[in-house]
């Protein structure tokens, strides 16, 4: 009897949880599948009228808006998640300057315009770098194979671009550009680690064995919902049955059906367990609350993947800033600010005091005058004096400042970008509240109706949503932030209690 309860308890266990995780899991893995394959589904978009009112573009939010660059008398051109637009100098009148990029507004994501002393323009994108000429965008060919660009500076007729792990420079020559890699030595007490969470990431994503691991981990979507549909199939099918049966209607087909079903249901299930249980428990410490867990933590690089890289640098530049007047470098990276006054002949130098900026990786990098510089992050807008130790939140000119970094990565304003126009007008671009003004009362333009019609949110953006838990928002409200932990519990659950169930009855089968 004690036996009996004991798998009654473990089936229970194997169906409910499993039942209720079934409607989520589908959203999951589909679009765990998507966000696998970026530049795949890079073409398709997402109308946002169809979506809930936090994706709706209003007041330049959602970094729709990052920066702007003078190319003229009269002549800016305005870039973010929205691609490139020109517009005047007081900001009126906007057109599109997309012409050159790939269709879908993935293909449109800048980071970085940029104007060389020659007057050559370049856009770090996404997907690549381009040159504009004759106001069009044309990719320039780099000797990497990392195609996101994060910075562009200038020096002279040098110019520097800069991708999440490499640095490269070329002559500013227009239909020839030549990049070679300049190899940044390790900073002082580098110790070859890497984050946990970029650990976790890479498994999760199967990203640590480069394609074939994400194959290998779109396969295991695609289990797990043959999984819950199967599963599905031995739920409903005794009412099935019983139904047609009353009917007088044969079941062969359909207990046949179901045989087959739940046979293999069993077999995938336990060939595979640790690998579900893998994918499923290392994507539950990437989204909050179980991220502040791991946030700060580093580890060893595992050995004989994608991590095991001989490049210090690896994924940690966020954006490169050069300070004309004191001939220096910054480089923004994961771990902090780094000085370079050598022009990289030597290790970069962690900077004194530095900002916060949180885990999300730095939005705004921009150069005040000599020495002083603005950084800004999903935890603020900060005016920053590194000779001088001085930090100050640039929105509320306050030193006293607090940053929780045990709790959520994220602060009171969230710097998604900055603008100043000519006049001396200043911007700060809020992630969730659009372009709030700094120093004057005057508001930013509206954003116009072309723009938001001809920017929708691109596929992948959006299976990061619902991926995240994001997208249910509308349904649980601030509680969203658990579905992803829950949803992974459960599904812990679901597999665990089937693998007791399988090897209990196994065993019984054998002592038969």
């Amino acid at each position: 009897m004690r036996k009996n309860r004991f798998l009654k308890f473990f089936k229970w266990l194997h169906r409910w949880p499993g039942l209720i995780a079934t409607f989520f899991l589908f959203f999951w893995c589909l679009s765990g599948v998507v966000l696998n394959h970026r530049q795949t589904f890079s073409d398709f978009q997402v109308n946002r009228k169809s979506l809930a009112s936090e994706y709706q573009y209003k007041n330049w939010n959602n970094a729709s808006l990052k920066g702007s660059v003078e190319i003229g008398l009269d002549s800016v051109l305005v870039y973010g998640n929205m691609g490139v637009w020109l517009t005047d100098s007081s900001f009126t009148i906007f057109q599109d300057f997309n012409l050159g990029f790939r269709s879908g507004i993935d293909n449109r994501k800048i980071f970085k315009v940029h104007k060389s002393e020659k007057g050559s323009l370049f856009a770090a994108t996404l997907f690549g770098l381009y040159v504009n000429e004759e106001r069009e965008w044309k990719k320039i060919s780099m000797p990497v194979k990392e195609e996101q660009t994060v910075g562009i500076v200038t020096i002279g007729d040098s110019i520097y671009v800069m991708t999440r792990s490499h640095l490269l420079v070329s002559k500013d020559e227009p239909g020839n550009y030549h990049f070679t890699e300049i190899y940044l030595k390790a900073p002082s007490g580098y110790d070859n680690k890497i984050g946990l969470f970029k650990t976790l990431w890479v498994i999760h994503s199967g990203e640590i064995y480069g394609q074939f691991g994400k194959l290998i981990v779109d396969f295991v979507a695609i289990i797990f919902i043959v999984l819950a549909i199967s599963g599905l199939i031995y739920y409903f099918s005794p009412g099935i049955i019983k139904r047609r049966k009353r009917n007088n209607k044969d079941n062969h087909k359909v207990k046949r059906f179901n045989k087959f079903s739940i046979k293999w249901h069993n077999k995938i299930g336990i060939w595979l367990a640790l690998l579900l249980m893998l994918t499923t428990l290392t994507g539950m410490f990437l989204r909050p609350p179980l991220l502040i867990a791991i946030a700060n933590s580093r580890v060893a690089k595992l050995k004989y993947t994608s991590l095991d890289n001989p490049n210090p640098w690896y994924d940690r530049f966020r954006d490169i800033l050069y300070d004309e007047e004191l001939d220096r470098f910054l480089i923004g990276t994961v771990e902090g600010i780094y000085f370079s006054e050598d022009h990289f002949m030597t290790a970069p130098v962690l900077a004194p005091a530095q900002p916060p900026v949180s885990i999300m990786g730095i939005s705004v990098f921009e150069k005040i005058e000599r020495g002083e510089y603005l950084i800004g992050s999903f935890y603020g807008l900060y005016r920053w004096m590194p000779d001088y130790r001085y930090i100050e939140d640039y929105i509320s000119k306050s030193t006293q400042f607090y940053i929780d970094r045990s709790g959520p990565p994220l602060g009171q304003f969230m710097a998604a970008g900055f603008i100043r126009k000519n006049d001396g007008t200043e911007f700060h671009i809020d992630y969730n509240l659009g372009a709030i003004p700094l120093n004057s009362e005057s508001n930013f333009t509206e954003m116009p109706a072309q723009v938001i019609q001809e920017s929708p949110m691109s596929l992948w953006n959006f299976a990061l949503e619902v991926h995240t838990g994001r997208f249910f928002k509308f349904l649980f409200g601030d509680f969203y932030i658990l579905i992803v932990p829950i949803l992974g519990l459960l599904a812990l659950t679901t597999i665990l209690s089937g693998v007791i169930v399988w090897i209990k009855l196994y065993i019984r089968k054998r002592r038969r």
